[in-house]
């Protein structure tokens, strides 16, 4: 059954034609204008989703990194930390909302997850492994990858806190990712986006065959999407400095 969509989306809608795709710069626009005319009573969360040409299935087709958008997302980010000895005071000085070592594990065991990011040291990953079936459904299990397993909390501490964004490709290819909020003005979101967007390219795994990125889009979080010309935008991300 197709979903009903009420009066404010099918209003945001009638400003776009869902057949053609649109200049990145002109995408965001449209987001915005949408957002002026759903006037939703918050502050709606930009999203940026790119389908790929990859099977994550085969680990040469893994797309997955972080980058630190230069606009932030936004939003207060709450970082913990699970360290042990002088890291843990690295960490309270670099700005980490929670530290701890066994006792931070204990807590999250017992059913805690108030924080948006999880940083750990190396030497505590052993400990750190045995909340996966936790963290991990939610996308908050420390990775070397990522970032987050690390002994420079205090770098891992402040790119959180900056607005880092950690991506990874769904079984369906797609990649989705937050780049800020709808208050930001065009020239932000284009930033950010465009800095996201660089990233995937720069991500794209051996694997790949082909037309790395098939489509692109952007989207208020309530909103219609808008659908980006690939071309136009991965132009522009390369062309970032």
């Amino acid at each position: 059954m197709a979903k009903k969509h009420g009066k404010k989306y099918m209003n945001a809608l009638a400003l776009i034609d869902r057949t053609k795709t649109y200049p990145i710069d002109e995408a965001v626009s449209l987001v915005k204008k949408m957002a002026d005319v759903t006037k939703r009573n918050f502050d709606q969360t930009v999203e940026l989703a790119v389908r790929l040409n990859v099977d994550p299935k085969y680990q040469d087709q893994m797309v997955r990194g972080s980058v630190v958008l230069p606009h932030g997302l936004g939003k207060d980010v709450k970082v913990a930390v699970i360290a042990q000895g002088e890291k843990l005071n690295e960490a309270k000085e670099a700005g980490a909302d929670f530290v701890g070592g066994d006792d931070l594990i204990q807590k999250i065991q017992q059913g805690w997850l108030d924080f948006d990011v999880l940083i750990a040291t190396p030497d505590m990953m052993g400990k750190v492994g045995r909340l996966g079936r936790i963290l991990g459904p939610r996308g908050l299990m420390p990775n070397p990858k990522t970032g987050t397993v690390t002994f420079d909390v205090a770098k891992a501490v402040k790119d959180a806190k900056a607005g880092k964004v950690d991506f990874k490709v769904e079984k369906a290819g797609i990649v989705h990712a937050p780049i800020g909020k709808v208050s930001f003005d065009e020239k932000k979101l284009l930033e950010n986006a465009l800095t996201l967007i660089k990233a995937i390219l720069a991500a794209k795994p051996s694997g790949a065959k082909g037309q790395y990125v098939k489509s692109m889009a952007i989207s208020a979080s309530m909103d219609p999407g808008v659908k980006i010309d690939i071309f136009d935008a991965i132009n522009k991300a390369q062309s970032l400095e």
